[in-house]
């Protein structure tokens, strides 16, 4: 298995062309979902090469292309069609193929319907990206096409859950999984730091936040457990620190009923006394 990276930012652009248990990389029939995505890609990148008419229209108002603002905001379909659009064989291929063998893993580790969101979303990030960086100055503006954003999302989030695995380089040097998907992302920042030097940069910037979005997504349950428990903790603290104040000011009152009696206090002090004796009752289930 390759890693192949191809442009899909073009100035002339023509559209005829944690550790886990061991995930099944292997060949197989491709998941529901998978099966879908594999057959949707080819199926549109054969008609495009086939029918050139159709395959302009279907780029032209497919393709992330942020030549103004208009085809961004106002199309908002294109973060998601430009993700089944490829610039040639090998662009499609070596995404179909990085999709083939790990879309499987994570649609049967979250199920068909979370697995399609999750590629999804990680290609719209791709695609939103890049018309930010675009409109900014920092790349130049070209059309963006490609699986990539969503499948370096997969290979990030493989890459978290399965790190030690390896994978085969050309079916002959194996590689972890975790140091492809950093190298990945070494490539990537460096093309977005230097847009000049890497032609791609606009690619890049797709598969940067691909990979981040799909860290994020596989990293969110954890976070939020974390904030959920110190929540609580504070929740608890609070609470301890309360029943103090109680405790002290009920130790207070008793003292002043021994000294001066129980006429002498006031309607906040019996207030007090009542609510400390009917928290002593819920606590023992009197």
């Amino acid at each position: 298995m390759g890693l192949y990276d191809r442009d899909y930012t073009q100035q002339n652009y023509q559209a005829s062309y944690g550790y886990s248990p061991r995930p099944p990389f292997h060949l197989r029939a491709p998941s529901s979902v998978v099966g879908r995505l594999l057959l949707i890609n080819i199926a549109v990148f054969v008609l495009s090469f086939l029918i050139p008419p159709i395959g302009s229209v279907i780029y032209t108002y497919g393709s992330v292309h942020p030549v103004n603002w208009q085809t961004v905001v106002l199309q908002p379909w294109r973060v998601i069609t430009y993700q089944f659009l490829h610039a040639g064989f090998w662009h499609i291929f070596g995404n179909m193929l990085w999709l083939y063998f790990m879309g499987p893993v994570l649609e049967n580790l979250w199920g068909s319907r979370r697995f399609l969101i999750f590629y999804l979303v990680c290609g719209a990030a791709g695609g939103i990206l890049y018309p930010i960086l675009a409109f900014s100055g920092w790349l130049d503006v070209g059309i963006m096409v490609g699986a990539s954003g969503a499948v370096l999302g997969i290979v990030a989030a493989t890459a978290i859950l399965f790190p030690m695995v390896n994978v085969y380089i050309y079916g002959i040097f194996p590689i972890k999984l975790v140091f492809i998907a950093l190298i990945a992302l070494f490539f990537s920042i460096i093309a977005v730091l230097s847009p000049d030097r890497y032609p791609n940069a606009g690619g890049e910037a797709a598969h940067l936040a691909g990979m981040a979005t799909g860290a994020a997504y596989v990293f969110w349950p954890l976070i939020k457990t974390r904030f959920k428990l110190r929540s609580k903790a504070g929740s608890w603290q609070k609470k301890i620190a309360e029943y103090q104040r109680l405790q002290n000011e009920v130790d207070r009152i008793l003292e002043k009923v021994h000294n001066q009696g129980i006429h002498s206090l006031t309607r906040s002090e019996k207030k007090t006394l009542k609510r400390a004796t009917k928290l002593h009752r819920q606590q023992y289930n009197i």
